[in-house]
């Protein structure tokens, strides 16, 4: 009974140990840095030209190059509240942090101007990528996995998140901060964060109220592993919000990094077969996902190009008028 009472007590152990909450990096901006003479993100460089089918000249397939660079990133206002003027004033670039300064010294990170109407209504804005970050998108030829975004805006093997961290500075403006995210089944959740109404640097965060710490008190679940894909998290974007009996205009925040919190869906394990080289259903499977992403974005990014190539000529046009 004595050696029973040990083995379990080790059992416990292991799974305890097992369940440990995982930490990982959702996205760093400090590392989002335009590194390339374009303005943009060598890491994160995508090339959405060869959607663009033929007729285009090759500056014209040089638009459709983009990146998650810091200052690529889009600011879209709520439809009542995005009139020309407020649009124009609102847009994100890189914000080097002092050298002297206590945290993240020396470091870049994204800062964000919303301007809100002055009118006393309820509004927000939400500051998106430049396009859907792709969640199986391969870095190179021999990337099973689709890997290309994983921590720039994508963690995988997700199972129960237990926490969202975010590290914002705060000029103490009174605006909400929420976090947009998705799931492997296309599932978005917008969540709040809380207000920054504070000076400095904060860490705000969502703490789940369904995750259960003790492993003694969870309904534990045996799931189906191979050919089954792992699931995610991605970032689709941040929500700054207006209350109606907040003053309008200009809001200004910094946002250096996201952090997430939660178990391992699949634990790693010494597999006696190699599934994957044998059936190779992942690699099918993902692959149709990842083409799928690519049409999508692609096709997105092509007329954004050209809608802007239209603006400077436009622009061209009436200097060369006046």
């Amino acid at each position: 009974m004595k050696r029973f009472g040990i083995l379990l007590g080790i059992l416990l152990l292991v799974v305890s140990f097992s369940v440990t909450a995982e930490e990982s990096i959702l996205i760093d901006f400090s590392t989002l840095t335009a590194d390339l003479e374009d303005g943009n993100n060598e890491a994160t460089l995508v090339d959405f030209s060869e959607k663009a089918g033929v007729g285009f000249t090759e500056e014209e397939r040089e638009l459709m190059k983009t990146s998650l660079a810091i200052e690529n990133w889009d600011v879209v206002l709520s439809s009542s509240s995005r009139t020309v003027e407020n649009q124009r004033l609102s847009y994100t670039l890189e914000a080097p942090v002092r050298e002297e300064a206590q945290r993240f010294a020396g470091e870049t990170v994204m800062g964000i101007r919303v301007h809100f109407p002055m009118e006393p209504f309820n509004s927000y804005a939400i500051v998106k990528p430049p396009f859907e970050i792709p969640a199986y998108m391969q870095a190179d030829e021999q990337d099973r996995e689709g890997s290309k975004f994983e921590g720039n805006g994508v963690v995988k093997n997700v199972g129960a998140l237990k926490r969202i961290e975010v590290n914002v500075y705060g000029s103490n403006f009174p605006n909400g901060l929420g976090i947009i995210m998705e799931d492997e089944n296309g599932r978005e959740r917008n969540l709040f964060l809380d207000y920054m109404q504070f000076r400095g640097w904060r860490t705000l965060g969502w703490e789940n109220p369904n995750y259960v710490d003790d492993v003694r008190n969870r309904e534990l679940r045996s799931q189906p592993l191979y050919p089954r894909s792992t699931p995610f998290r991605k970032l689709k974007g941040f929500v700054i919000y207006k209350d109606a009996s907040q003053e309008g205009g200009d809001v200004i925040t910094y946002i250096k990094d996201v952090k997430l919190t939660y178990d391992l869906a699949v634990l790693p394990g010494d597999e006696g077969i190699d599934n994957e080289a044998l059936w190779g259903i992942l690699e099918e499977r993902e692959e149709s996902r990842r083409n799928a992403e690519w049409r999508r974005l692609g096709e997105v990014q092509v007329l954004r190009a050209l809608e802007r190539q239209k603006i400077h000529q436009d622009e061209a046009e009436q200097e060369a008028n006046n």
